[in-house]
């Protein structure tokens, strides 16, 4: 279990928000979270390549999102008091009636409340879930069809990105139908994360971009900008809120 919490020595001290990893990884989950804004704040959402449903409690009511991957940084703000929980897929697990790429970027896709604290997904009355049992709402969706996993997404991110028994159009499109990014797109992500973990950890910016692979500080800085949303150096100095 991770928390992650702002140091209340730092320009965030007027502000309070909490994160914490509740479980994962395991079957087609990445990790299930919970996050709570004690006074309303704002925090940079930085780009993310593992869709999956978040929960938001705000004034006595509780909404439903799908969202799909992320590909830059948002300045978001959270209320006093919300409260936010929530699943992230692994890559290559997907719901086939709800397309990931369409809600790229915060374009959420809302799932209908019923009363009696019950939603819909796809025509179908499910349970609210809680933090606590939402591995076994993601284990019922897998059993009644509506998450699936495709396991040749795996092949491409770990195996070179060649798949010898599928056409590479083919593999494009499966990719892309899981996951809602391109293989190159997800790849930056990636990078641009580990090199956000490596600097957050004090790593020289000079060594982090060995370590990941940028051409130079330029390339590096202009990715960790746009995809987290701060500069290397503000990272390296810390005191900035990451859900890394």
């Amino acid at each position: 279990m991770a928390t992650m919490r702002w140091a209340p020595d730092t320009k965030w001290e007027r502000m309070s928000l909490t994160m914490q990893t509740v479980a994962g990884p395991a079957g087609q989950v990445a990790r299930i979270w919970t996050a709570r804004c004690e006074r309303p704040a704002d925090f940079s959402s930085i780009a993310s390549f593992t869709p999956g449903i978040g929960f938001a409690r705000i004034g006595g009511t509780t909404i439903a999102n799908i969202r799909g991957p992320a590909t830059r940084a948002t300045t978001l703000s959270c209320p006093e008091g919300a409260e936010y929980f929530g699943v992230d897929f692994r890559v290559g697990a997907y719901l086939p009636m709800i397309p990931f790429a369409p809600l790229m970027n915060l374009h959420q896709a809302a799932l209908p409340t019923l009363t009696g604290g019950r939603i819909l997904i796809d025509g179908r009355a499910w349970e609210l879930p809680t933090p606590q049992n939402l591995d076994v709402f993601v284990a019922r969706l897998e059993r009644s069809g509506l998450l699936v996993f495709d396991p040749l997404v795996e092949e491409l991110r770990h195996d070179g990105g060649a798949v010898r028994s599928v056409a590479e159009r083919t593999a494009q499109s499966r990719f892309l139908r899981a996951v809602g990014l391109s293989r190159r797109a997800l790849r930056l992500i990636e990078r641009t994360r580990d090199a956000a973990r490596l600097l957050r950890a004090g790593t020289a910016i000079a060594d982090v971009v060995a370590a990941t692979g940028f051409y130079d500080q330029p390339q590096l800085t202009r990715a960790v900008r746009r995809l987290i949303g701060h500069t290397p150096a503000e990272l390296r100095r810390g005191g900035v809120f990451l859900d890394l």
